[in-house]
């Protein structure tokens, strides 16, 4: 009898798959940040980060950044009585993000405890936290920025400040004064002006109470449930800025209505929206006609955290790759020690120390309040790396996505979520040409903050002759006034290359900022994808600089 082969029951065996990358440390693993935060005055945080990035590299962190982006917000605009509500309704891991953010002073951390480096520490936290959501950083955002511009209004200081300062997150929809911390929002765009304001329509008449009477519209509301914002509206001296809150002095229900979300490409966990203003009463804050000037000091602050987010998502992406590329085989070998995939993988983390160092330096800058030369290179540099950070970044997780092949295409993973938030900050606080325009008001209106920025570089000079021909090129541009406007972008592109350039240099290792200055500085050498690095490059050396201990 001819016996008979045994039944197949397993189709196949799941080999040569990459697990999930959780449960490891976003600070330890993260060499340049580490570097970059003791350079630039943060030194004693060093343990406080280490347990922040123990945390936020944990399978349960990871798991809230996706649940509060696989369920986003509803909305409530009625209560089951019929009643006007336009409350949003959060997923809890929602809450736990803000909980983390709040609790760790990643909101106001560095007015409630202010000392040297306070802005650097928290920005690295920052940074850690938008590796694994980034929707609940933009009511964070938004209440730091607030911080400044408030503490100028005593009325609104007095009541408010003590829980804009608090450690504590409180989700509850009710009146501020009946809760242990608040957030602070901000309401600017319209449907007719877009980053243009001074076309804003919404109207502000003032009452005898001494408040104002606001009706109109904002195109878009980000994080509606905040407990206040700070808006913009035509009073009759001009556009004004004002402070609304979503609850009256009296307990009732602030008249700022939600008309719908926004359908967003990402920020899923956040509720952006359009909302309508039917009388609602808010308070002047700052000069009536000064709107402008206002708001702006807010968008500083709110700009620096553009170019910190969208750090921590290239971040993000290249720790992703990196892992991916560490456990996955291709032709014989891992990943990660091809030759071509080295030269990829190096590229990238090059990209997202450049931008490490700059928004950590940028970051220092908001420490040292009361020295002019920081203030200047504050005023010049902080549209600058919003713009060049914010311009690299959803190139690089494009390319991080690719590492992955298919599976980087697929929303089960983190990579289709990074990259759909990969270009908002570029959006958000101001477009690309809004930024680059912001560069040369600056230098215009305060031409000292060219030489604090030449002052800033030139300690680099004579280490590298591709940097030193480059920073001879930029100067050249700056210091002609012919057709600006129109090379704006090129020579703010040039200020963000020449201060990464100086930071390595000066600070990294050679390997480094070799292959930084060979590629980013040289005409010619710089290819228009990632992987381009010269022959001769440490790939090895910069891949573990990136990727301490694989």
């Amino acid at each position: 009898m001819i016996p008979t082969p045994p039944m197949l029951t397993v189709s196949h065996e799941v080999i040569n798959q990459a697990h999930a990358l959780e449960n490891y440390n976003a600070y330890s693993r993260n060499l340049p940040l580490q570097e970059a935060v003791a350079l630039q005055g943060a030194g004693w945080a060093q343990d406080w980060l280490i347990a922040r990035g123990a945390e936020v590299g944990s399978a349960e962190w990871i798991e809230h950044g996706r649940l509060a982006n696989a369920n986003p917000p509803l909305l409530r605009l009625f209560d089951r009585y019929g009643n006007r509500r336009d409350e949003v309704e959060f997923h809890p891991s929602w809450h736990e993000c803000l909980a983390w953010l709040k609790r760790h002073g990643c909101d106001t951390g560095p007015w409630a405890d202010p000392k040297p480096g306070a802005h650097v520490a928290r920005a690295a936290a920052y940074v850690m936290f938008a590796e694994i959501e980034d929707g609940s950083l933009c009511p964070t955002t938004m209440t730091y920025g607030a911080v400044p511009v408030l503490r100028h209004v005593p009325e609104i200081a007095r009541e408010w400040m003590p829980k804009m300062l608090s450690r504590e997150y409180d989700k509850r929809f009710i009146p501020a004064a009946q809760k242990k911390g608040v957030l602070i929002g901000m309401g600017l765009t319209e449907k007719q002006g877009g980053s243009d304001v001074r076309a804003n329509t919404t109207r502000a008449e003032r009452m005898d109470d001494g408040s104002w009477r606001i009706v109109g519209h904002k195109w878009f509301l980000s994080a509606p449930m905040c407990d206040a914002f700070l808006v913009t509206a035509q009073s009759p001296r001009g556009l004004s800025c004002f402070f609304v809150p979503r609850w009256t002095p009296d307990g009732r229900l602030n008249e700022l209505r939600i008309q719908r979300f926004k359908d967003k490409l990402g920020d899923r966990s956040n509720a952006g929206t359009e909302a309508e203003f039917w009388g609602s009463q808010g308070w002047l804050v700052g000069e009536e006609g000064r709107g402008i000037p206002t708001v702006l000091e807010m968008g500083v602050y709110t700009r620096l955290d553009c170019a910190i987010g969208s750090t921590g998502i290239m971040r993000g992406a290249l720790s992703q790759a990196l892992h991916h590329t560490g456990l996955r085989s291709a032709f014989g070998k891992l990943l990660r020690q091809q030759p071509l995939m080295m030269n990829v993988l190096a590229d990238m983390a090059l990209e997202t120390e450049a931008a490490t160092a700059l928004s950590m330096r940028l970051a220092r800058a908001f420490d040292a309040q009361e020295d002019e030369a920081e203030g200047l290179l504050r005023r010049i540099l902080t549209p600058v790396a919003k713009y060049w950070i914010c311009k690299r970044c959803p190139t690089l997780v494009a390319e991080a996505m690719e590492v992955h092949g298919g599976n980087g295409y697929v929303d089960e993973g983190p990579m289709p979520r990074l990259f759909r938030q990969s270009p908002l900050n570029s959006i958000w606080e101001g477009s690309g040409n809004v930024m680059c325009l912001d560069t040369l008001r600056a230098m215009g209106r305060h031409p000292k903050s060219v030489e604090v920025l030449a002052a800033e570089i030139a300690p680099a000079l004579g280490k590298n002759r591709a940097f030193d021909a480059f920073v001879a090129k930029l100067k050249a541009g700056l210091s002609n006034p012919q057709d600006i406007e129109i090379r704006g972008r090129d020579l703010t592109q040039g200020i963000a290359l020449a201060m990464q350039g100086a930071l390595l240099l000066c600070h990294a290792p050679d390997a480094v900022a070799s292959a930084f200055c060979a590629t980013r500085l040289t005409p010619n050498h710089w290819g228009a994808t990632f992987g381009t690095l010269p022959a001769a490059t440490d790939f090895a050396g910069i891949i573990e600089r990136a990727w301490p201990g694989a």
